[in-house]
């Protein structure tokens, strides 16, 4: 800049500094009236109407005694932390202390939803309003599967929220959150519906079709509001997935149709029942669609079914595919738990099956959905090479197998004559996915007791035929298909 250019920018500064109030009215004048952007959701009138509505929930909770690792983080916190998310340093080995959530209410007489984890364990709840109100809370009912807790707070025309219908949500619509983020009571945000259906991610929640939204979520928000343009809301906010435990652009929501189910039931049971099939599914890749002769990867395939159960009764059978339920298609194997945890015991669904090239309508008649402990196998690995049986080999697919004798079928839990033990896999089964210590339970429909009978099955199979092995990992069975060009 020249001397002379310098001079006369401060004379420009200094004049300004000296000026009359009147010359700041001036250029307060010469301000636009108008937004330079337009076009851009504003959501501050929704705001206003529905955040009374909006409240912090604080949760006593009761010490419980928790393992190292992950378990050392209260649930509120565990819940917002992705797979590789390591524990806080210092944590206690007990869960004790105040649970911070946020909550909405939904009836002028004082019900509140918020999620299951801010409640678990707590001895006593309490919820905040907007206005500083404090009231103690009573947990009509809680369900862990839906991540949804029913409270009731003592009062008459309290502020609510209109509910919309999760139904109609679309990925690509706006939408904006509400909640009490580290204790920020009725911070918003806003962003879009990334994709809906989003079914369990590991968390346990299989019944639940998640919406996915890039709101920023955190902790605290846990229970809030989810809604869309019009202040309905559309979903409970319930999960982020992080690797670093902080907002990384990826949250979830509960449906606010499926948080209604469960309510409805909390109401009037104080717990929630669902239907069951008794069925473990999988997904149906490329190589499976060829070898079951699909013409698409669309269903879901039934790797065991829970013998006495729902779905053995009406006929099912592991290697079917199921297509549709009561007339709504089922992409993934993910799609069934949602439709058929909303429907009660005892409700007949129309299962759409494809079976040996065909498609067969059975009806099932549902069980009840219980709590099961899952029992892993005991098949022990590194003995398994001393046996003294015969280690034969499945040269085609690559294969070193043991035969099983009554006391690893104990062991294993398996019927008298059922499995063959792969010691190492190699080659196209190794390619696909199988190692040492898995159970082959069947060659497509075959059952498999020997390794003999392995070698015949797969040689009936034919040369050019994908090759479908029903084999059981840690007590959980699942199709293996090796395709064709890998076979020797």
């Amino acid at each position: 800049m020249s001397i002379r250019k310098h001079v006369l920018a401060v004379a420009v500064v200094s004049a300004m500094l000296g000026a009359s109030p009147m010359f700041f009215e001036q250029a307060r004048a010469q301000q636009p009236t108008q937004n330079l952007v337009s076009g851009l959701p504003d959501f501050t009138r929704l705001v206003e109407q529905v955040g009374p509505a909006v409240v912090n929930i604080e949760a006593t909770i009761k010490p419980k005694a928790s393992p190292q690792g992950m378990g050392d983080i209260p649930e509120e916190f565990r819940r917002f932390f992705g797979p590789g998310m390591m524990p806080f340093p210092g944590m206690p080995q007990q869960r004790s202390g105040t649970a911070i959530g946020t909550g909405f209410v939904i009836s002028s007489n004082g019900d509140v939803l918020t999620n299951h984890h801010v409640v678990e364990g707590a001895t006593q709840v309490r919820v905040k309003f907007s206005d500083g109100r404090v009231l103690n809370a009573k947990v009509v009912g809680s369900d862990a599967q839906s991540d949804v807790a029913l409270l009731k707070v003592e009062g008459t025309n309290l502020p609510t929220i209109p509910l919309g219908e999760s139904s109609q949500v679309k990925p690509g619509q706006w939408a904006f959150a509400m909640g009490s983020p580290f204790g920020l009571d009725h911070s918003v945000t806003a962003g879009i519906v990334s994709a809906v259906g989003r079914t369990d991610r590991g968390t346990g929640q299989s019944y639940v079709p998640f919406i996915q939204t890039d709101v920023a979520i955190n902790r605290g928000n846990s229970g809030g509001p989810l809604m869309n343009a019009r202040g309905e809301v559309i979903g409970i906010n319930s999960q982020i997935f992080s690797n670093s435990g902080g907002y990384q652009g990826v949250s979830f929501a509960i449906p606010i149709d499926t948080a209604m189910a469960a309510v409805k039931q909390l109401k009037t049971t104080g717990k929630v029942q669902r239907g069951k099939l008794g069925l473990r599914l999988q997904e149906v890749g490329p190589d499976s669609a060829r070898a079951l002769g699909l013409p698409d990867t669309r269903g879901a395939l039934v790797a065991d079914v829970e013998p006495g159960g729902a779905s053995a009764k009406a006929g099912v059978q592991s290697m079917d595919v199921v297509r549709s339920i009561d007339g709504t298609a089922i992409n993934g194997a993910g799609d069934l738990a949602p439709i058929v945890g909303s429907k009660q015991p005892g409700t007949v669904v129309q299962l759409s099956i494809w079976r040996n090239g065909k498609n067969v309508q059975l009806p099932v008649k549902l069980d009840a959905l219980t709590e099961v402990a899952e029992t892993g196998s005991r098949f022990d690995r590194d003995a398994a090479p001393n046996k003294p049986a015969i280690a034969p080999k499945e040269a085609r697919l690559g294969l070193e197998l043991a035969a099983l004798d009554a006391d690893d079928r104990k062991q294993l839990g398996l019927k008298a004559g059922e499995g063959v033990g792969v010691l190492s896999a190699r080659g196209p089964a190794g390619e696909a996915g199988m190692r040492r210590g898995d159970i082959i339970l069947a060659v497509g429909r075959t059952a498999v007791g020997t390794p003999q009978a392995l070698q015949a099955a797969v040689a009936a199979a034919g040369k050019d035929a994908p090759i479908m092995l029903r084999v059981s990992r840690g007590g959980n069975p699942a199709f293996v298909t090796i395709q064709p060009e890998n076979l020797q």
